[in-house]
């Protein structure tokens, strides 16, 4: 994404991405590196794919990211001693001199996706450096905060974006041209993704790239919460600290494409009979007896049209749409870009999640956030509530309101295919 039409201030401050010791698994003391790897915490569907994840190897790295115990302060001294103890045994090492890490991934049926893992600087928002384009939920930043300072390490990047200008681009040349040496490491998980890593010590190399990405400015594609926890952090310790810089993956868009899915709503204490009930005379409501695939095609179609939801959780689908003009009228801030008041998010939150259903959107006690289409529906069905499936908002659209500094509802977007967790730490004492 290009500095262009903002302040000289920014121009001359962009992206400040630094080389690191990097933190990884010994391949000799772990089942199989594809074994101790994780989604990102919040992908993570719990209790299911934690448990899951924690069978899978007794190194997993679920057991720092997402520990368990019976309180929090008791989660985060968990997974401090557990990193300790997993330095000390050498199940996880310092690699011998700080790199940037190229990092690739590809499924095998033509999606590839490669870009830079390093540690950036923790800009302010006034900057304009790194531009978040979702709120975040304080419980949230604080339980990231608390894990952070426990472990001292950034255990997994967060994936940011940015438009590269050629392919000649130093930091285009180089990801290009360290990828076809052999890597670092390299394993398949389970999903099917192949992930290959590269170090980058060349002094040279490492200046041409800190050099090329200080002109550009980029999105916060998936990270919102860790983001906004590394700023904390930052604020919490005097200047210069380790704390100055965040775990980040930095990829050029005009090269690699991400995906953008959207992230559904589960309903954990509304029935679906409820939850219609409730929608009467506001929305057009029809029953969809088809499996999962064709209903979300329906729900394209007539999302094509306007705000449309469908939801799940009695064995069939329910696509609402066609919301009635008062109610979004008294229910949706008018003074936000048409972009934003258009949004299935916004209608989402601001009209049925607060004025139909009333339920608020940060008590974990009463809805979840879910990556997983049908992971969504499966735990609806099974637990009496209500799945709301979104279809995804287009990325234009996500840069678009990020550029005019609007952030959209939370957990609106969800870009992919995002870092394994796992492949590289970085502890701050290092």
């Amino acid at each position: 994404m290009n500095t262009a039409g903002h302040s000289e201030a920014t121009k001359r401050r962009g992206l400040e991405l630094n080389p690191f010791r990097g933190l990884r698994y010994d391949p000799d003391r772990v089942g199989s590196l594809a074994a101790v790897t994780s989604p990102p915490y919040d992908v993570v569907v719990r209790p299911d794919g934690l448990l899951h994840l924690e069978a899978a190897d007794p190194h997993n790295i679920v057991r720092l990211i997402l520990p368990q115990a019976s309180t929090p302060a008791a989660r985060n001294a968990q997974a401090a001693h557990t990193l300790t103890r997993w330095r000390a045994d050498g199940v996880l090492t310092a690699d011998p001199e700080p790199a940037l890490y190229v990092y690739e991934q590809s499924d095998g049926h033509g999606l590839l996706q490669r870009g830079v893992i390093g540690t950036l600087r923790v800009s302010d928002p006034s900057e304009q450096v790194v531009l978040p384009h979702e709120d975040v939920m304080p419980h949230i930043v604080a339980d990231r905060a608390d894990l952070m300072r426990a472990t001292s390490a950034n255990l997994e990047p967060l994936l940011l974006t940015y438009r590269g200008d050629e392919p000649t681009a130093p930091t285009a040349e180089l990801i290009e041209r360290t990828a076809e040496q052999p890597p670092l490491l390299a394993t398949t998980t389970e999903d099917g993704y192949h992930h290959r890593l590269w170090a980058v010590t060349d002094p040279a190399d490492i200046t041409a790239v800190r050099a090329d990405l200080s002109r550009h400015q980029a999105l916060i594609a998936d990270g919102h919460h860790r983001w906004a926890t590394y700023r904390r952090l930052r604020a919490e310790h005097p200047s210069p600290s380790p704390w100055d810089d965040g775990l980040v993956l930095l990829v050029d868009t005009a090269r690699y494409p991400l995906r953008v899915r959207a992230i559904h709503r589960l309903l954990h204490d509304v029935p679906v009979p409820d939850a219609l009930a409730a929608l009467k005379g506001l929305f057009r409501i029809r029953r969809i007896d088809t499996p999962l695939a064709p209903a979300l095609e329906s729900l394209a179609g007539a999302a094509a049209d306007g705000n449309a939801f469908l939801l799940a959780g009695d064995g069939a689908f329910h696509l609402v749409d066609r919301p009635d003009p008062e109610l979004l009228a008294r229910t949706i801030p008018p003074d936000r870009p048409l972009a934003w008041r258009t949004l299935d998010a916004t209608v989402l939150h601001a009209a049925l999640l607060d004025h139909v259903w009333h339920i608020p959107e940060d008590s974990p006690a009463h809805i979840a956030y879910i990556h997983d289409t049908a992971a969504t529906v499966e735990k609806a069905e099974r637990d009496g509530g209500t799945a709301v499936l979104m279809h995804p908002v287009r990325e234009e659209v996500v840069r678009e309101l990020a550029r005019q500094g609007v952030t959209m509802p939370r957990k609106s977007t969800s870009f992919g295919p995002k870092p394994a967790s796992g492949l590289v730490l970085r502890a701050l004492d290092l």
